[in-house]
């Protein structure tokens, strides 16, 4: 059974720091592209980051550029999402996600490419 198991939201202050974990049990790691997606209140869900198998290839949406890094351990079978520089238009619950990839290179950025799920982490960030 494929679990995806998120840790590390909580609450921080504008302009701080969080790392959020993602670990995946029951999955072949190596063969899969991992990415993280938020939502807000009243918004849907939409990606953050996406890291290919290799690590070698990675997307960011363009308000977390320069901010955010994601980053995976294989031998760990974890994806990390480091956050710096927190604004109070982070605050959502962060989800990491799954999708077996044939493409070592290819970090996917739709939501419908993604078939494993976990279920979620609150991060808030205060003003």
């Amino acid at each position: 059974q494929v679990q995806l198991v998120e840790s590390g939201g909580g609450l921080v202050q504008a302009g701080g720091s969080l790392r959020l974990s993602c670990a995946a049990y029951g999955l072949p790691f190596s063969n899969y592209a991992m990415a993280w997606f938020w939502q807000a209140p009243g918004k849907e869900r939409d990606i953050v980051a996406a890291i290919s198998r290799s690590g070698g290839s990675t997307y960011y949406t363009d308000s977390v550029k320069g901010r955010f890094t994601i980053s995976r351990d294989d031998a760990k079978n974890i994806i990390y999402l480091q956050m710096n520089s927190l604004k109070p238009e982070d605050t959502a619950v962060y989800y990491c996600a799954a999708r077996l990839s044939f493409d070592i290179n290819y970090a996917g950025a739709r939501e419908d490419e993604y078939r494993y799920w976990g279920q979620g982490t609150q991060v808030t960030v205060s003003s």
